[in-house]
């Protein structure tokens, strides 16, 4: 699976090779988000199209109007009628005819959470897609959408986290100790408005969304989100979807939290899902480079965990063994360049100093052990 681009917005040239799990990395604005929303726009084309005109959003046919409607208001200079090319699995892709015919309508088969998924609750409810102004992205609105249907339409009880139906329990466990505490997730009411709050174990008042951490108001819109993709159900994937993109899963989250959904995403891959993520956190490219070592290695899923610090279960030791087996696959967007690199080898003695410093993530460490080791050494002269 490969996604080619040349002259989009910020990408000047390059392309992306999907593996079971792919990582984008790279400066803000340099293209991750384009290049994922696009992807989802040609996978799911027909299903797009179909829930923009639910909504009464309307393109006339027209690329640019469609561009506006779909990646964001002002979003249609992305694309030079007479420059941009791109090709999805060795098929050009010709966007004047994208927007002049509707496909089929077609079940989704990519579920993408964005880096604003905060924006997706209000006043603690998830938005519906109506609530947005009409320029607002698709995958934002989109998304606050599945939410809203996930806890009106299939949640019978007030608590939502930790319930047994949604999990397995070792994900859980360790998402109470390093994310929730000993506050669990729930449904309230005000009048007749429902909201979610945060109600202690040990007793006391409801806590709403505005008095919530940073890391648990970015998390618990993720947290529905991986709801939605594993249902309670022997089935492993929810409907025809397979793909799942996650942008930057790291935000507001500490370190142990981050091990816990990067955990998560693992058991997202043993699904079957093939999973896209954007990041910002050398802790991602650390678990990647892992992987890639652990699996040439011939190490067994015991061996993972250990670098992510859980023991092992017959839950997390079945998700060790299966990330083993899949192909991961990184690639670093240059800012200043506008080019998009293959860096899937992580090797830290690598020529080109992008893919060595795993696309910048590890330069501030570098340059520390370098002057630490320079200051200490002269002293000691």
């Amino acid at each position: 699976m490969k996604l080619e681009i040349r002259k989009l917005g910020p990408i000047v040239e390059g392309s992306v090779r999907f593996g079971d799990l792919t990582v984008l990395v790279g400066p803000q604005a340099t293209g991750k988000s384009i290049a994922l929303q696009l992807l989802k726009l040609l996978i799911d084309t027909g299903a797009v199209q179909a829930e923009l005109r639910r909504y009464g959003l309307d393109w006339n046919g027209q690329a640019a109007e469609l561009l506006d409607a779909y990646f964001g208001e002002g979003m249609r200079g992305i694309w030079n009628a007479k420059a941009t090319s791109v090709r999805w699995n060795g098929s050009d892709i010709d966007i004047d005819a994208i927007a002049r015919r509707s496909r089929k309508e077609k079940s989704e088969e990519l579920f993408l959470i964005p880096a604003q998924r905060v924006l997706a609750m209000r006043d603690g409810w998830p938005r519906p897609f109506s609530d947005y102004s009409p320029g607002d992205p698709f995958a934002v609105r989109d998304f606050s959408e599945r939410l809203r249907r996930l806890v009106e339409n299939e949640f019978t009880s007030e608590r939502l986290f930790p319930q047994e139906r949604r999990l397995k329990a070792a994900f859980r466990k360790l998402l109470l100790r390093n994310v929730f505490g000993d506050y669990e997730l729930r449904i309230d009411r005000v009048r007749s408005q429902k909201r979610l709050v945060l109600v202690s174990t040990q007793g006391g008042e409801a806590l709403p969304n505005m008095v919530w951490s940073a890391g648990q108001r970015e998390f618990i819109p993720l947290l529905l989100g991986l709801y939605w993709l594993m249902p309670p159900t022997k089935i492993s994937r929810r409907g025809h979807l397979h793909w799942v993109v996650i942008e930057e899963l790291e935000m507001g989250l500490h370190p142990h939290a981050v091990n816990i959904v990067l955990l998560m995403v693992l058991e997202l891959v043993s699904r079957g899902y093939r999973v896209c993520l954007s990041t910002h956190s050398p802790q991602v490219l650390e678990m990647a480079w892992a992987l890639k070592n652990l699996k040439e290695a011939g190490a067994t899923g015991d061996a993972l965990l250990r670098v992510f610090g859980v023991a092992p279960d017959e839950t997390l030791r079945r998700v060790g063994n299966n990330a083993l087996k899949k192909d991961v696959s990184v690639h670093y967007f240059h800012g200043d360049s506008g080019k998009v690199h293959d860096i899937s080898t992580l090797d830290p003695s690598a020529d080109r100093p992008f893919e060595a410093g795993w696309g910048g993530l590890t330069d501030f460490s570098e340059r520390a052990n370098t002057e630490v080791a320079t200051a200490v050494a002269s002293k000691g002269r």
